[in-house]
């Protein structure tokens, strides 16, 4: 993947697993601990998905979103079929999920994540369970989600115990725009 042929950037690789599941899951939902509160965000600003998608993804090369244009986001974001989701712990974001349901009878996982803070915490698993319900309310044959090298080493095993099954796993290169100040993790590169 590569954002514009005339940016500079820094290549890396990624083996990408690809995850599905094909009915809910039937355990009990773990708990997040301490008081948190998730909401969807109906139509959230531009301004304030970026400051999601930045956080969550500073440490973990999300980039596609960073280089879409506003206005492109913005009609993404304004698509009802699209959902933002929204931890809450203490009265500021914890994290967040997107669910994309714009592809028939599929809901992806699109994104999933959790704030610098919160990580370590134990939230993962039951804000993650969070996500998956969601995507389950809209009745779907399908929810599928995939995970990268790049992402948190704790994401696939995550998914796997949640009840994702993988499908499969590619590796791609990734050319990554520079001036995005991403942190490229050593085992990335190339």
């Amino acid at each position: 993947m590569r954002a514009r042929r005339d940016e500079p950037c820094e290549t890396i690789t990624v083996t990408v697993t690809f995850l599905r599941m094909d009915s809910p899951p039937v355990t009990r939902a773990p708990a997040i601990p301490g008081l948190t509160r998730t909401e969807r965000v109906t139509r959230p600003t531009v301004g304030f998905y970026r400051y999601l998608y930045n956080t969550v993804g500073a440490d973990y090369v999300w980039w596609l979103r960073r280089i879409m244009p506003d206005a492109e986001l913005a009609r993404m974001l304004d698509d009802p079929s699209l959902e933002i989701h929204v931890l809450y712990k203490d009265g500021e974001p914890g994290g967040f999920f997107e669910l994309d349901a714009r592809y028939g009878t599929t809901v992806n996982l699109s994104y999933f994540g959790l704030m610098p803070h919160m990580i370590g915490t134990g939230a993962g698993p039951g804000f993650l369970r969070q996500a998956i319900d969601a995507a389950w309310r809209s009745g779907p044959r399908t929810v599928t989600v995939n995970t990268c090298t790049a992402d948190h080493p704790r994401a696939l095993p995550n998914y796997l115990l949640a009840g994702f099954k993988p499908l499969r796993a590619v590796q791609e290169i990734w050319e990554v725009p520079t001036y995005l100040g991403m942190r490229i993790p050593e085992h990335l590169r190339i």
